[in-house]
């Protein structure tokens, strides 16, 4: 009897350990995806891996506006009204490590769900 209950114990885990090893394994890379927020709000959500061919909009705030380039897997400010233009000058972003910033416009954009790759600092 303790011989039955042993193997019906043995032959469940092995049933819940094959079970999440399924669940892991067809778990899909949704990819990188670019939140634009003017003035905290949401105004723009972009799939960047979805992005076939590269393309430019503004957004508009009260005080000026921030020229936004989107190429596949990456984002960057082109062009800002704002003074110290410290956005445009970060450069593209791909991942989720550092947000693109403007404050006097006050716009973010934010990557969630993309890997970050460590820097020389962190290695």
């Amino acid at each position: 009897m303790k011989k039955k209950i042993l193997y019906l114990i043995l032959i469940l885990i092995i049933l819940i350990l094959a079970g999440a090893s399924y669940f892991v394994m067809n778990m899909k890379y949704e990819g990188a995806v670019a939140k634009i927020y003017s003035d905290g709000k949401l105004v723009e959500t972009v799939e960047l891996e979805k992005v076939s061919e590269g393309y430019e909009f503004t957004v508009e705030c009260e005080d000026g506006e921030n020229t936004v380039r989107v190429e596949q897997g990456k984002i960057c400010v082109i062009s800002a009204s704002c003074p110290d233009k410290v956005c445009v000058n970060q450069g593209w972003i791909s991942d989720g490590v550092m947000p693109v910033v403007c404050l006097p416009n006050k716009l973010v954009i934010e990557i969630e769900g993309a890997e970050a790759e460590a820097d020389a600092a962190a290695r």
